[in-house]
């Protein structure tokens, strides 16, 4: 990783983060940026993103557009900053019961332009497909208005087809300012994204050449 992060500019900065399982990490996103995380399975990217998330114990420096981490409790973190794992967890029984009344006509229009169709948005979650809810979830995300979005795999599960209609949605939120963390294990993601690619190994985060 070339040059330290600037706490300045707008963006996810983070610096010294750590834990007991991984780290320091410094690292940092500009604003309308996108870094992709690739590494082997047990690396630890999943446990970067979740600390970012303070979701998991770790101690550091984490800033977004300026605002500090710690100067939040975690729940409000997490919806500036929200983490969307591979398998994201639904605790209701019907998909449209995880969206507030206010974010459900955007959640709709998403849902049509991720190639679901309005049964999909109204059905029970063990009805739908693995992809199908990979997709909801990052829809329950984008609909939140974070900034910035943590995302695990996000279209591991989906076609090609699919996966682009996801990326552009993605393109979209970058244009409007964003900042988007992702794990993926597809190079040509990574370029399509136009985004700047890191490599995870042992628990250490270095820019790829």
């Amino acid at each position: 990783m070339s040059g330290s992060p600037d706490p300045s500019q707008a963006g996810l900065f983070v610096r010294h983060l750590a834990s007991e399982l991984a780290g320091p990490f410094d690292f940092q996103v500009r604003s309308g940026g996108c870094a992709v995380i690739s590494g082997p399975s047990g690396s630890g990217k999943s446990l970067f993103l979740r600390m970012i998330a303070d979701l998991d114990p770790c101690e550091g420096e984490v800033r977004l557009n300026g605002t500090e981490r710690h100067a939040m409790d975690g729940p409000a973190w997490r919806r500036m900053v929200p983490y969307v794992p591979s398998e994201a967890g639904w605790w209701l029984d019907n998909v449209i019961d995880h969206f507030a009344e206010s974010a459900r006509e955007e959640a709709r229009r998403l849902a049509a332009s991720f190639g679901l169709v309005e049964g999909q948005f109204d059905a029970p979650v063990a009805r739908l497909s693995t992809g199908e809810r990979q997709r909801l979830a990052i829809i329950r995300a984008l609909v939140l208005g974070s900034t910035a979005l943590l995302l695990d795999e996000p279209t591991s599960a989906l076609d090609l087809d699919a996966a682009m209609l996801v990326e552009a949605a993605l393109k979209a939120r970058l244009e409007q300012g964003g900042v988007i963390v992702m794990v993926s294990h597809e190079p040509a993601q990574a370029e399509r994204l136009k985004a700047e690619a890191y490599h995870m190994v042992d628990r250490k985060l270095t820019r790829a050449s």
